[in-house]
């Protein structure tokens, strides 16, 4: 799923926490760099949403621990 991103939603996901990158994961192999399941990842990782003019991008395979 792709969404904008704007400062409503930059400052609930700071307020509730949100998470949705894929350092977040269960999925994600750390020391790797890369999604377990081999689902590409640039463009889900947290570096990408330092720029706010980002897309959105949720992973249908996110996992919380």
């Amino acid at each position: 799923m792709i969404l904008p991103q704007d400062a409503l939603f930059r400052e609930e996901a700071e307020r509730f926490r949100l998470r949705w990158h894929c350092e977040d994961c269960a999925l994600f192999d750390p020391e790797g760099e890369r999604c377990s399941h081999g689902y590409p990842s640039e463009r889900h990782r947290a570096a990408r949403y330092e720029d706010p003019e980002a897309e959105l991008l949720f992973c249908k395979e996110f996992t919380l621990f």
